[in-house]
């Protein structure tokens, strides 16, 4: 096992599957939402992690009017956010934010404030105080819009931050705000992070003397 060791003046934080696995009911709706437009829900499933609904839509029905796929996402929205069945905090998640106490971070999801909240809730884990939602940005990722305000809100520079990621999507978006990125879970290696993990067990957070924040990954 490697140790990789990254200084950050700030750390921005994807939800689904970095803080919280939500898988199950991402499979769910997703899987469902695939049977009634007649596609493979596997094929499906590579292509929704980390985006907005109706981003993903968007690349998956390309000749289907936005306006749709708006509508679409929003009653998908409102089902993901009535069904918390199975969801919980990944490994290390609550332990990892406590470490993150009065340091700057921000949450950076393509999850509105509804079901961000309600996914939190679900998994036990506390909101950090700023945060960077649905609702919040004109571009969905990969688009790096959301990395950077985040980035904005702290009053840090791209450059000194460091994003936690599981998906493709979440990736591409931080490599695009000039950000480097440690990937969480199976999903993120094949994506090319800085530094990968399974879970946030394999993080440690320490504060430095000058206001900085030292990390020391330790994934395989």
């Amino acid at each position: 096992m490697t140790a990789t060791v990254l200084t950050a003046r700030a750390l921005l934080l994807d939800m689904d599957g970095t803080l919280v696995n939500s898988d199950a009911v991402v499979e769910r709706i997703w899987r469902r939402w695939s049977e009634r437009h007649g596609l493979d829900g596997d094929e499906v499933m590579k292509v929704v992690h980390g985006r907005q609904g109706h981003a993903s839509m968007a690349v998956l029905l390309p000749d289907r009017p936005m306006k749709q796929n708006l509508a679409d996402n929003a009653r998908m929205l409102a089902e993901e956010t009535a069904d918390v069945e199975g969801v919980v905090e990944v490994p290390g998640a609550a332990a990892f934010l406590a470490s993150l106490r009065g340091l700057p971070h921000a949450l950076v999801t393509s999850a509105d404030v509804a079901l961000s909240t309600v996914r939190m809730a679900a998994a036990g884990l506390p909101m950090p105080a700023v945060r960077v939602t649905a609702e919040s940005v004109g571009a969905s990722k990969p688009d790096p819009e959301g990395f950077l305000k985040g980035a904005a809100e702290l009053g840090v520079a791209p450059a000194d931050c460091v994003v936690f990621e599981d998906s493709g999507a979440g990736i591409a978006a931080g490599r695009a705000a000039g950000m480097r990125v440690v990937g969480v879970g199976a999903r993120a290696g094949a994506h090319g992070p800085d530094a990968v993990v399974r879970d946030l067990t394999e993080v440690r957070v320490e504060a430095v003397a000058d206001g900085s924040i030292r990390l020391t990954v330790s994934g395989g």
